[in-house]
């Protein structure tokens, strides 16, 4: 675990990381599935949406997922299927992200917890921006908040997908680096072997920002009982009672 501090040069995982990524996370699933995560404290119901990363859908996050669910959580998949990033006009992709989001959350009345894995994890602080009265919090996993083209092995998993680079001008990527307005846990791993784990670090700090370093896989995050544990933890502070992990 580790407190903010100011974005550092960095460069994108190993190939050794990368391509050990499938066994490795193959390997935390068995774990998991084995030994599973003792639930904790019992939740106030407040809905949690999950986002997955790219070129995967909710059935990555179902652990993860099924954990909130079980702690008395009302979690949900982000219900747009496959993760293949920004279609057209990346602005106007997420106005409609956010549209369709307020639309999952109009049956209740708390505020939401987004969780988002990888890429979904900028959504996820995207539409915090967006419709921030409806937010609670925002926790990421392995998510590179601090974006740079050369900081993920994402640029040729979009171009196999789609065809396109995955560069972002200056303009948007400072856009993408600060942070919402609410309280926001971001969860890296150094052995992660897709996302640098420097890029998952806020470059300033603030009370109600926190970097929680986890030992994994990037694949297997929504199965880590690590991660598990954690989103737990921040799940079960109550609404407007913000406090650091470290103080748990």
């Amino acid at each position: 675990m580790s407190n903010t501090a100011s974005a550092p040069s960095f460069r994108r995982p190993s190939l050794t990381l990368l391509g050990t990524e499938p066994w490795r996370a193959a390997f935390e699933l068995a774990k998991h599935t084995v030994s599973g995560v003792r639930s904790a404290q019992r939740g106030d119901g407040h809905p949690v949406i999950l986002f997955p990363g790219l070129g995967s859908d909710g059935l990555a996050l179902v652990p993860l997922r099924n954990y909130c669910n079980s702690l008395g959580y009302h979690a949900f998949d982000w219900g747009r299927g496959r993760n293949t990033g920004p279609n057209g006009d990346v602005d106007a992709w997420l106005d409609d992200l956010a549209e369709h989001t307020l639309e999952q959350l109009a049956p209740f009345d708390q505020k939401a917890t987004l969780i988002g894995w990888s890429l979904g994890g900028l959504y996820a602080r995207e539409l915090a921006k967006k419709i921030r009265p409806r937010v609670r919090q925002v926790i990421t996993l392995g998510t590179p908040i601090n974006w740079n083209s050369d900081a993920t092995h994402v640029g040729w998993i979009m171009r196999l997908m789609k065809g396109e680079s995955a560069a972002i001008d200056a303009k948007r990527r400072e856009r993408l680096r600060k942070p919402p307005s609410v309280p926001i846990t971001s969860l890296y791993s150094r052995h992660d072997g897709i996302v640098s784990w420097q890029a998952c670090r806020h470059a300033r700090a603030r009370r109600t920002l926190e970097d929680v370093e986890v030992e994994g896989s990037h694949l297997g995050m929504g199965w880590n009982p690590s991660v598990m544990r954690i989103v737990a933890d921040r799940l079960a502070q109550p609404a407007g009672q913000w406090r650091p992990l470290r103080a748990a």
